[in-house]
This record gives structure tokens, C-alpha cells and sequence, in this order.
């Protein structure tokens, strides 16, 4: 496979602090893989033996409730590393992935992966660094999910909004990128009509507002905060 090194990673990526051998590693190990938008890579309690790097596109990784609906915990991007390192054959999903849009993913196989690790020391340390953050990130989110109620966690979901997309305006944080109350629904696990609710709640008190293009903008960055109880996360794990 060519090397990915020309990959355009987002902004706060989570393999951002790899280093170019690592990348290397990975990229030499890794088999390309074209998936359409809405596919499945893996489901809630698939065996795990693969893990996956998107170099182009989006997915969602997802949890589903007990009434059949899909919590969306997070969104990776290109230069975004994803899946499940344990035991070869007894590790199983704990979430799901699904594709966002048509994406090209990077597939590295367990195997492989423990290869890596016991013959490069730096790349175990800095695949240690990256399993350390992924549990941070999912642990902030089902905080923001389990203590402070819907309010919060949509709060929260504003704020990791605004790292993800945000642009600054005269008016405060435009968050650059259309997002329908049934996606803002599926981040906090309530429904449309909640989402509808909050957000009027929020206008009504000038805390955000709407563009005529259908974005949000931020007009007290504060309020949200206090209001999810912002612990100051680094960046790279406060994002969507």
C-alpha cells in the first residue's frame, strides 16, 4: 500500500502526537478499504481483531440504548485512529462504527499490531498514550451524558462543537457546520423535540443564535460551560 503520508489529518486528531516512524509503521501495515456512507465497519460485541485508521472521510462510533436507538459518542476524522487493542480473539466492541459520509479506511489487523508493539518501543508508548486518550474521551462524554442531565450534555456537545468546527465572529463562535436537531438528538440520546426545546431556551437568554444558513453561533461561551461543569479538557478530547 502507498504510505499515507500526505494524509490531510484534522484538526486535534488523535494519532497527532505519533510520531513519523510510528505513522510509518502503521502505514506499511495498514490495507485500504472504501466504504460507503452509512456502512457498519464493526458492531457492539464483534470480536476485535482489526483496528482502523480513516484516511479519508468520517465515522461515528456509537452505542445503542436499550430502546433500540444509537447514541452517537463520537466523531472520527481523517488522521483518526479507532477500534479495540486486547487479547487477540477475546477483545470484543464495546461500541459500534458506522460511516458518516463515503470514506477510505486504513484496516491494520491485531496480529500486526502486536508486532508492532514488541519490536518498537516508541510505538508501544505512544500506542499506550493513544488507548489512555480514547478511554478519557469516552469517559468525559458519558459524564456529560450520566451528571448534569440533558441540559448539560447539550451545553457540552456546544462546546466540543465549537473545537471541532468553530470559526470566531464578531458576535462570538460560529459553529461552521450545519447540524440537524435529529444529529444533535442522537449526541445526548433525547429526541428532536427536546433538542428544539433546549435550544429555544438558550436563544431566549442570548446564549447562542441562529445564522440564516442554518448554523449556530456561541454568544456565552461561559454560561455553557458552567452549566456542564467544563473541567478544562485538553482540546484533543473535548471535540465531537
Amino acid at each position: 500500500m502507498e504510505k499515507q503520508n500526505n494524509v490531510q489529518k484534522a484538526p486535534y486528531s488523535n494519532t497527532g502526537f505519533f510520531s513519523a516512524k510510528t505513522m510509518e509503521l502503521l502505514q506499511l501495515k495498514m490495507k485500504k478499504k472504501i466504504f460507503k456512507k452509512d456502512a457498519y465497519l464493526f458492531l457492539e460485541h464483534d470480536k476485535s481483531n482489526e483496528l482502523f485508521f480513516v484516511i479519508d472521510g468520517e465515522v461515528k462510533i456509537t452505542k445503542s440504548t436499550e430502546d433500540g436507538k444509537e447514541l452517537v459518542l463520537y466523531t472520527l476524522h481523517n488522521g483518526d485512529l479507532f477500534g479495540e487493542l486486547g487479547l487477540e480473539g477475546e477483545t470484543k466492541h464495546r461500541f459500534q462504527s458506522k460511516t458518516a459520509a463515503d470514506s477510505v479506511i486504513g484496516v491494520i489487523p491485531s496480529y500486526d499490531m502486536e508486532q508492532i508493539i514488541i519490536h518498537n518501543g516508541e510505538a508501544a508508548l505512544e500506542l499506550i498514550k493513544w488507548m489512555a486518550r480514547m478511554n478519557q474521551f469516552i469517559h468525559s462524554k458519558l459524564r456529560d451524558l450520566m451528571l448534569y442531565g440533558k441540559n448539560g450534555a447539550l451545553c457540552s456537545t456546544l462546546i466540543r462543537l465549537s473545537h471541532s468546527y468553530g470559526k470566531i465572529v464578531p458576535e462570538g463562535i460560529l459553529i461552521d457546520k450545519k447540524m440537524k436537531n435529529n444529529e444533535l438528538a442522537e449526541m445526548i440520546g433525547t429526541s428532536r423535540e427536546t433538542i428544539n426545546r433546549m435550544l429555544n431556551g438558550l436563544k431566549k437568554i442570548e446564549v447562542v443564535e441562529y445564522c440564516g444558513t442554518g448554523e449556530i453561533i456561541i454568544l456565552d461561551m461561559e454560561y455553557l460551560k458552567l452549566q456542564c461543569r467544563c473541567e478544562g479538557c485538553p482540546i484533543d478530547i473535548c471535540r465531537i
